[in-house]
């Protein structure tokens, strides 16, 4: 295929009913450590006050981690409650302190955030543009607002702000107006964003989810990888994210999915069926799980795009109806390169 026959496919992809599917990879383009080095800092830094228990069953898991990677070794061992707010407290501080860095360069106006960029080349619908990460870092809500974009995700308040669909909705209410005997009303432009596994602004409260911005000494609400997220997927406020989440999937019209494995069990009971049954798909990221790949091999409604080094040249390969095609100097796959690329040449 003409590099400029695709480059108009990808341009016309981004229309109605366009769901955006965000994964690790895109957090880890711009700096967010991903599962290997969140796997080693949790091995050397998960601490040495543990009980008895916990650190004997730590000792059977943590030489997995480095062998089988961070999921494979929390599935093969589930880690106890204790053990498990050991991981999700240091898990948590690894993530917000590189959070923090990438946030600050925003703030100098030393960078701009990938989805930032992407964002004024998608349809603003007046019910949001819809957002499903697997991330707990906010960088999909700092693009949005860097963007011009409110943000809703469902907590309602500035400072401590309570888990309140409804009242979040109508927050973004600007005017009502009588037109004959319908009403009508007009919602600023914004993007819904759902996350299914939780989110660094995420604590508890009296046995309720509450948002606050700042760090606290108390358990974030995130799901680690392993066994235990199955069972945390259904407590609140993950349950609502996902519930949505799924929603959003089901309506669908078209995908597109940046930086995500389809290794995510919440997601892929909705996800890979939708795409199965036809919803047009672009896939864009550094390199394409086996799982992903081969949904692009085996559905022809889906467009994958990863990095390809080929006798010394860079570029990108392309998944296009079932077959692999390989452009030079192309750089798609990452989206500030598909963002200047398709969206702006």
């Amino acid at each position: 295929m003409e590099l400029n026959t695709l480059k108009k496919q990808l341009q016309e992809h981004l229309g109605d009913g366009l769901v955006l599917i965000v994964g690790s990879g895109l957090s880890c383009a711009e700096g967010v450590p991903g599962m290997a080095a969140l796997g080693h800092h949790l091995v050397t830094h998960i601490p040495a006050s543990l009980s008895p228990d916990d650190t004997k069953l730590w000792e059977d898991i943590h030489p997995l981690i480095e062998k089988d990677g961070l999921e494979a070794a929390l599935l093969k061992y589930a880690p106890s409650a204790s053990l498990e707010a050991a991981i999700v407290q240091s898990t948590g501080e690894f993530i917000a302190n590189a959070e923090a860095n990438i946030i600050s360069e925003v703030f100098n106006k030393s960078r701009t955030l990938r989805l930032t960029k992407l964002i004024p080349h998608l349809l603003k619908p007046d019910a949001g543009i819809p957002i499903v990460t697997t991330n707990y870092d906010r960088l999909a809500e700092l693009a949005c607002e860097e963007a011009g974009l409110g943000v809703d995700t469902m907590f309602s308040g500035h400072f401590a702000a309570r888990l309140d669909p409804q009242d979040s909705y109508w927050s973004f209410c600007r005017s009502v107006k009588l037109v004959g005997k319908n009403v009508r009303y007009k919602f600023a432009m914004k993007a819904n964003v759902f996350k299914p596994h939780g989110s660094l602004d995420w604590y508890h409260r009296e046995g309720n989810p509450v948002r606050y911005a700042g760090a606290l000494p108390l358990p974030r609400l995130i799901i680690t990888p392993g066994l235990n997220k199955f069972r945390s997927g259904y407590e609140s406020p993950f349950d609502k994210h996902r519930e949505k989440a799924n929603d959003a999937i089901d309506k669908a019209r078209r995908f597109l999915i940046i930086g995500y494995g389809f290794n995510d069990d919440h997601l892929e009971t909705h996800l890979t069926p939708r795409i199965k049954s036809g919803v047009k798909t672009v896939i864009l990221t550094f390199a394409l799980s086996p799982k992903a790949r081969d949904i692009a091999l085996e559905n022809k409604n889906v467009i994958a795009a990863e990095f390809r080094e080929e006798a010394g040249t860079s570029g990108a390969c392309f998944i296009v109806d079932g077959a692999e095609i390989f452009y030079p100097g192309v750089d798609y796959w990452d989206l500030d390169g598909f963002v200047k690329g398709v969206l702006s040449a």
